[in-house]
């Protein structure tokens, strides 16, 4: 307890606002979404150096989802008895070499590989930086899960642009070794001041397995509902002011853009917000502020009004997912790292498959009945809001 009090001193304390365990992993989110970012501008370049057709892209994209959703489970069921210290740093490790390994593969085969290899890092170092994030949480007593989050979205915004600037100047086998060697010197300054936390003995002595509890299920669903919206807008956002509303490729990416930065800024306020409010009345706030983003982009007459829903809807969705990942490492009676695993595994199957399914509907439907159709989501997200209280509990 007098442990607690002292790390709540700190906390309150000018110089203990940002001590180095946060600054440390939210490092480690930059890395991570550093390295995801600098992938985009590689994707034409991996397509047309192993002769891909856009369908066998598309199934190399899915096998990185696939790889994800296959080491998220292991990485939590890892961290319960080892703790998020150890498994991030290895996560972390394993991950960043991965656009080197994307380079060197020479045919389908191998890139096939490399392709279930970045996405299981890349989705474990995710339960493992979520987690600890949630240990530094507790040991400072105040939120800091969407400014974490905020840190992921810059990383992945550098990545982008630096990426097709390096590409450009010295081809992809110097851009996967400049990137490489800068997320690693990012990951080296992180290493010493990353939040430790013990293995549970608890999770060592037993079996660790699928919760039977619904509460982690159930939060996994205000994940899984609250990230398929944000796949559809990141993934046909765009194609939908182009195509329905006849913008301009100009205009289409600021409807893109937009959605992205109002998510990046809230998210670096989201911690202060829920802090005052508490975790249920932010993500009622903030769902409802989403439906109404969603609802206008859906019913928009133009692009510009839609771009705007887009903005509005970046501001609801901010925040939605870090309380529901603060909830679920939160969660009593429970091993650590397991209630993580299953909500992200659930949260990030809605970002990486359900843009596919609605790119399948939209052939029959149009965009824009999908965005006026989606908000019925976030009427379950309301209904089961009571749930992010776990992410104001600190054990």
């Amino acid at each position: 307890m007098d442990q607690l009090s002292n790390a709540g001193d700190v906390a309150r304390t000018p110089s203990g606002r940002f001590p180095k365990s946060r600054l440390a992993v939210s490092g480690l989110f930059l890395v991570n979404g550093f390295i995801v970012g600098s992938w985009a501008p590689k994707i034409p370049v991996f397509a047309e150096h192993l002769e891909l057709s856009e369908s066998a892209l598309g199934l190399m994209i899915l096998l990185f989802g696939v790889g994800s959703l296959l080491l998220m489970p292991v990485a939590g069921a890892q961290i319960a008895r080892l703790g998020s210290t150890a498994v991030v740093k290895i996560t972390g490790i394993l991950l960043v070499p991965m656009l080197l390994l994307i380079t060197l593969a020479g045919n389908i085969w191998t890139g096939a590989v490399a392709m279930v290899l970045f996405g299981g890092f890349t989705g474990a170092m995710d339960v493992a930086m979520n987690a600890n994030a949630v240990e530094v949480e507790r040991s400072l007593r105040r939120a800091i899960m969407s400014s974490c989050h905020a840190f992921w979205s810059l990383g992945g915004l550098i990545g982008a642009v630096s990426g097709g600037f390096l590409l450009s100047m010295i081809g992809p086998m110097g851009h996967a070794i400049v990137l490489t060697a800068a997320a690693y010197a990012v990951l080296a300054l992180c290493w010493p001041y990353i939040q430790h936390d013990a293995p549970h003995p608890e999770a060592v002595k037993t079996k660790v397995r699928l919760p039977m509890t619904p509460l982690p299920w159930l939060i996994g669903i205000v994940a899984l509902f609250s990230m398929v919206p944000e796949g559809a807008i990141l993934d046909w956002g765009a194609l939908y002011v182009r195509q329905e509303l006849g913008a301009s490729v100009a205009m289409s990416g600021l409807a893109f853009g937009a959605f992205s930065l109002t998510m990046a800024v809230m998210r670096f306020a989201g911690d202060l917000v829920r802090d005052r409010l508490g975790a249920v009345r932010t993500i009622r706030i903030c769902t409802v502020t989403a439906m109404i983003g969603m609802l206008i982009s859906g019913f928009a007459p133009n692009a510009l009004v839609a771009t705007i829903g887009f903005a509005i809807a970046g501001i609801g969705i901010s925040n939605m997912v870090p309380i529901a990942f603060s909830a679920a490492g939160n969660l009593p009676g429970m091993a650590q790292g397991i209630g993580l695993s299953v909500v992200t595994t659930m949260g990030y199957s809605g970002i990486l498959f359900a843009p596919s399914i609605i790119g399948f509907i939209s052939e029959h439907t149009g965009f824009a009945a999908i965005y006026a159709t989606l908000p019925v989501l976030f009427l379950v997200v309301l209904a089961l809001s009571h749930l992010a209280r776990y992410a104001d509990s600190i054990r």
